[in-house]
């Protein structure tokens, strides 16, 4: 899957890519490689690997790559190698905690806030996604899904538990191509229905009952695809 940097690596879409520091922007560009599952869990790259692919530098690639060391995104193996990490049970099951804590209170919170507008885009979002699903393009089920999540959570309008719901995100998105690669994309488990009904309704309880099954439902599809690893 190639992505350039205006697919969102944050619940921004970025369109001022061309005005970034380099060491911003190869942060950028590795964060959505990580997300998306360019770079697999467990596959070790070379930071020379890295300031080929990606055209930059060797400092602007240092300096992304020890941030995203830093938010856990990435693990240092030595030998100038890094790798995405390989999920345990234990970080399964805490990440799958952090997320149904924090994930279903912005669903109520962005009820309250959501425009039409919004609520138009992430219907798009929604139509996107079933429809790489239909077509088995996983790397339109990642990039859709992601934006459908994202669109809710910035109209949450809740910085600190969006910012760190992204985080969460960058831990466990390498391994839902995992589980695309699995599964495909046929038998994905899929909420987003009954939270459009609930943003329709306006009903917060709703849409936070429904996030929290969409949550618990993908984290089980990733402890399963990983298991059978």
């Amino acid at each position: 899957m190639n992505l350039d940097v205006t697919t969102p690596s944050n619940p921004f879409l970025r369109t001022d890519a061309g005005k970034m520091p380099a060491h911003q922007l190869v942060y950028e560009q590795l964060r959505v490689m990580i997300l998306f599952g360019d770079l697999a869990p467990g596959q070790a790259v070379t930071i020379q690997g890295l300031t080929t692919q990606l055209g930059a530098g060797m400092t602007p690639v240092r300096e992304a790559l020890r941030r995203l060391i830093a938010e856990g995104a990435l693990t240092h193996q030595g030998n100038r190698r890094v790798s995405v990490p390989v999920l345990t049970p234990d970080c399964i099951e805490e990440l799958g905690f952090m997320r149904k804590t924090i994930e279903p209170e912005l669903a109520r919170r962005a009820v309250k806030r959501i425009s039409e507008e919004d609520l138009e885009a992430i219907t798009s979002c929604d139509d996107d996604l079933n429809m790489a699903i239909a077509k088995g393009d996983i790397g339109g089920y990642l990039t859709h899904n992601y934006r459908f999540h994202a669109t809710i959570y910035e109209c949450a309008q809740a910085p600190i538990m969006t910012a760190t719901v992204d985080r969460l995100w960058l831990r466990f998105g390498p391994s839902l191509r995992v589980v695309c690669g699995r599964f495909g994309t046929s038998n994905l488990p899929d909420k987003h229905k009954d939270l459009l009904v609930a943003f329709t309704e306006r009903d917060a309880d709703a849409a936070a009952v429904a996030m929290a099954e969409d949550v618990e439902q993908g984290m089980r599809q990733i402890e399963a695809a990983l298991s059978e690893g």
